[in-house]
């Protein structure tokens, strides 16, 4: 994957949130603060914008800008989660042109790292960690069995829809959730499925680029 393909995939994810608007509201209506599918659009829609005039080859300094812009555009917990996985992951890539199966494991091992700093959360506690961290094991996995990048990043998106279905039998940790407690009980978690759009927008890259 080249600068030009990251650039695809950010806004692709933009594209995804902006279709998935109301569904986020919606479910961070039921046990969050309901304003989740507007920030994610206004943060990611930032991005796309910003990275479609940006010169940039280096794969690393462009997920970092990435990350300053949601940072600025979005400056609500989820913003500061992406911002920070972002910038995390970008530093784990920085001086490549190109990224391989192997650097795309790196980058989202540093993404799911800085969300888990930043945010004092774990996988099991039904935040975004739920879909990311298996992906990005996933990721891992693939890479250390010398597969391609086409199938670890469909491996990856696989794991992450499982993780967000696993979401529904957790009880909220974190944030207005863990109010809640056990009302969050059967819900799929707001957060997860921002985590989930993450890796179906790399999955339609693989699609719509022939990645391999």
């Amino acid at each position: 994957m080249t600068a030009v393909e990251i650039k695809a995939f950010l806004q692709r994810m933009a594209t995804l949130v902006q279709e998935q608007k109301d569904e986020l509201t919606q479910l961070d209506s039921v046990i969050g603060d309901g304003d989740l599918g507007l920030t994610m659009t206004k943060g990611f829609t930032a991005i796309a914008e910003s990275v479609e005039t940006l010169e940039e080859e280096d794969v690393g300094k462009l997920l970092a800008k990435a990350g300053m812009v949601i940072a600025s555009a979005a400056p609500s917990t989820m913003g500061t989660l992406m911002a920070t996985g972002l910038m995390r992951g970008g530093k784990a890539v920085q001086g490549k042109s190109q990224i391989n199966l192997t650097d795309l494991a790196a980058l989202f091992q540093a993404f799911v790292g800085g969300i888990m700093d930043r945010g004092k959360a774990k996988p099991g506690d039904k935040t975004v960690l739920d879909a990311l961290y298996p992906a990005a094991m996933a990721l891992q996995s693939a890479a250390d069995a010398e597969k391609s990048l086409a199938e670890g990043i469909q491996e990856a998106f696989q794991a992450a829809c499982d993780g967000l279905e696993q979401t529904k039998k957790l009880i909220s940790q974190h944030g207005k959730a863990a109010c809640f407690q056990e009302k969050t009980l059967g819900h799929q978690d707001p957060g997860a499925t921002v985590g989930m759009l993450l890796f179906k927008a790399l999955a339609t890259m693989e699609v719509s680029h022939g990645i391999n």
